[in-house]
Parts: C-alpha cells; sequence; structure tokens
C-alpha cells in the first residue's frame, strides 16, 4: 500500500497516498468536529465557521482567497457534516504548498469581520429556508429529529434562523478554540503527491494549532419514534429506520452488505417489489449511516398518496423476510456492489483523500483494501442476515412529510418488527 503517516509533535496527523499516474493533486484538512459538537445555543455553529472560513485572514481578503487558487487553476471547496468538517482543494502537483498555505492562514488566521459574518449569515439563513422546499431533504431532517430527539446527532446541520442569526465572533472563536486542536484534525493528500513534501508544507503552516485534544462529543442514544408533517405535495415522502450499527460495530460491515442487498440497486428486493412489480413508487432505496458510537439505518420511499397504504406493509415485508430469508445470490451481488464503490474510490484522488482522512478519524488508521475486501468477503450468510435482524429488533423511526394520514395508520405495522 502507498499510504504513508506523519504524526507531528502537536498531534496532527498528516496522511498521503500517491498516485503516480496522475498530474493532479487533491488534499484537504479534515476535522473531527461537526454539528454533534454543537452544544443548544451553537446550533449551525460548525457550517457557519466553514463559510467563514473563506471570508477574509490577516493575510488575505475574501476576493484574494478565490483568485490565487483559481489562478493556479485549482478549485477550493469545503463540507460540514454531524461528525466532521473539511476544506479540501484540487491543484496540479506544483501547487500543493500553495493550498496548503491557503488552509493554514483559514484555519489559523481568519478575521471573522463584521460585515463578513452578517453577509454570510443572511447567506446561510435563505440555504436554511431553501432547504425547507426540497422535500427529499427536508424528510431525512425530520428523521434524524425523531431518531435522536433533543440530541445534537438529531439536530440539523444549517442550524436555525434564530440561532445562526445570534452568532457572533466571540461565538465562532470559542467554538473554533474548543474544537480545531491539532490532534482532532487530519491533512490528507492523495494523488501527484511526494509525502516528505506534503510533511515538509504542514510544518510550518499549523504551528497555530493547539496540541490539546478536543473533549468527546455527548454519545448519542437511539430512541426512535415518529414525526409526521402535513405538506401539499404531489408525492408523500416517508422514512422507516432502525438504529444501525457503529463504525466500531461488529456488524458494520455485514449491515453494509444487508443494506445493499435489500435496497441498494436495481436487483434489490425493494426495487423490485415496490417498484418493478407493484408501481407503488417512483423513488426507494435502502440507506446505512454508520456514526462513531452508534448508526442509522432504513429506507426511503415517495409515492403518490394513493399508494401509501399498499407501499408500507409490501416494503416492510421485504426487510422482515431478507433477515430470514436473503439468498447467497442477493448477498454476492451486494458484496460485489461494495467492492466496486471500494475501487472506484482508489481511481479518484479526491475520493482517495476523503477516504483516508475519515478512516483515520474514525478507526484511527488507514484500512488496507485488502483487508477490507477480506472482511466483505469472509461475511457468510448467516452474518449478513444477523446484522438485519439485530437493526430491525430495534425502535422503529417512522416519518413522513405530505399526505400523511395514510402513512399514520401504517406506522404500527413498522412496530410489530421490532
Amino acid at each position: 500500500m502507498s499510504v504513508e503517516i506523519t504524526t507531528l509533535p502537536s498531534g496532527l496527523r498528516i496522511v498521503t497516498d500517491s498516485m503516480p499516474q496522475l498530474e493532479t493533486a487533491s488534499l484537504g484538512v479534515w476535522i473531527g468536529a461537526g454539528s454533534r459538537h454543537e452544544s443548544e445555543a451553537e446550533h449551525g455553529l460548525s457550517h457557519l465557521l466553514e463559510h467563514m472560513a473563506f471570508k477574509g485572514t490577516k493575510r488575505r481578503s475574501a476576493r484574494a482567497i478565490a483568485e490565487e487558487i483559481e489562478a493556479a487553476g485549482g478549485e477550493l471547496n469545503a463540507a460540514t457534516s454531524s461528525e466532521t468538517t473539511a476544506y479540501y482543494a484540487r491543484v496540479l502537483a506544483s501547487d500543493t504548498g500553495l493550498a496548503l498555505d491557503i488552509f493554514g492562514d483559514i484555519l489559523t488566521q481568519s478575521l471573522f469581520d463584521a460585515q463578513e459574518l452578517e453577509r454570510e449569515k443572511s447567506v446561510i439563513i435563505s440555504e436554511i429556508g431553501a432547504a425547507e422546499d426540497v422535500p427529499d431533504d427536508l424528510i431525512f431532517d425530520l428523521f434524524t429529529d425523531a431518531a435522536f430527539p433533543n440530541q445534537p446527532l438529531g439536530r440539523t446541520i444549517l442550524g436555525t434562523p434564530e440561532r445562526v442569526g445570534a452568532f457572533d465572533r466571540h461565538a465562532i472563536e470559542a467554538y473554533l478554540a474548543r474544537h480545531y486542536a491539532a490532534p482532532s484534525a487530519i491533512i490528507a493528500a492523495a494523488g501527484a503527491v511526494d509525502h516528505a513534501q506534503i510533511v515538509a508544507q504542514v510544518q510550518s503552516r499549523f504551528t497555530a494549532l493547539s496540541p490539546q485534544s478536543a473533549a468527546p462529543p455527548a454519545p448519542a442514544i437511539y430512541r426512535g419514534g415518529e414525526k409526521m408533517l402535513r405538506r401539499k405535495l404531489e408525492q408523500t415522502h416517508m422514512i422507516v429506520g432502525f438504529e444501525g450499527s457503529s463504525f466500531h460495530h461488529e456488524d458494520e460491515f455485514a449491515l453494509h452488505v444487508f443494506t445493499h442487498a435489500i435496497g441498494g440497486g436495481m436487483s434489490s428486493r425493494l426495487f423490485q417489489e415496490v417498484r418493478e412489480e407493484r408501481g407503488l413508487a417512483y423513488s426507494i432505496y435502502s440507506f446505512f449511516w454508520p456514526y462513531a458510537d452508534t448508526g442509522l439505518f432504513g429506507f426511503y420511499a415517495a409515492a403518490a398518496p394513493k399508494d401509501v397504504a399498499a407501499l408500507m406493509p409490501v416494503a416492510l415485508d421485504c426487510l422482515a423476510k431478507a433477515a430470514h430469508d436473503l439468498d447467497a445470490d442477493e448477498m454476492n451481488r451486494a458484496k460485489a456492489q461494495i467492492k466496486v464503490s471500494l475501487l472506484a474510490a482508489l481511481e479518484s484522488s479526491s475520493a482517495r483523500a476523503e477516504q483516508i482522512a475519515r478512516q483515520i478519524l474514525f478507526y484511527g488508521r488507514v484500512l488496507p483494501r485488502e483487508e477490507i475486501i477480506g472482511r466483505i468477503d469472509a461475511l457468510s450468510l448467516e452474518d449478513v442476515r444477523r446484522a438485519g435482524q439485530r437493526a430491525l429488533a430495534t425502535t422503529p423511526t417512522v416519518v413522513a412529510l405530505g399526505d400523511v394520514a395514510k402513512v399514520m395508520k401504517q406506522a404500527q405495522v413498522a412496530r410489530h418488527l421490532a
């Protein structure tokens, strides 16, 4: 494996994967802090901080940041999730130093100018409003809120207009000081990169990061429940979910396989039974999201209101039966899908940089491709069925958006699975 890792005295970890056939490099900084690390008063602050990072530093204006990276032909972006915040770029091999200099600048020297802050808060408040208008986004916010009520992991990443509107520079700086520490950060690079060169470029640019480890978030407690939101929509959007496995649970890979088998492609049970054979939904798929200490598993569907009453029992029956009679062909198709996804990530420098950064954050090491494939291949039919049975035995979470009356009547069917 071409992966190399260096840990600086501050605790900052640098991981690279050289891909000699490429002329460009993808690199970035992944912070092990996201929306679940926020207090209730900080709801939405991780995302706001991500936006403000590009709005000017002691050395560069917001315009200069954009112009410098684009003058080199590079791309600069960022993303916030519940457990991580990432700042990343793609540049020519000769410009990795420039990208790392900008990252070091925005993460340790940002000004958080009051005028820029007010403008960006307005942008985010508009973004929150836009998300409310997208049913297949809003439904997942309802889902996490119902699964983890009154907990950071259940709250939206964007925050609320009231919370975002109240943030000031002091709130941002306090959150930054608490969570943006060297031991919580990963510098990852893949593509046309030289590890020793990346290490040398990092050493002088991130010295301001604190060597003190950030406090971990409070453990998440899956509760489950129901949440129905009536909206005048052409379709009814719904999710039925259960507690899944964490990154560290023995069932993690088995539940990935089970999830792909029941709803990961056109040959899956959910797609065949619900859409192809009965025509009850245009869109239906399963999902599994592992977190550091828990997980979420379930399926999403969008259907005409008249079809909801028929869809729910059919879909739930697919899940229940698969947990007991999933066959070898279904399992092997799912394994092949997962392996293709894994190998595809190895062919993209940006996907690979993200992959190795996240593996370091969640597993403490980069998992060799051979190990992952070996663990997938070693799963038996009994392992995969057991993972499905364990998830389905937890309290269901049922959410719906649109004409929800028939979903409410069918929610009791999901409760009988537990």
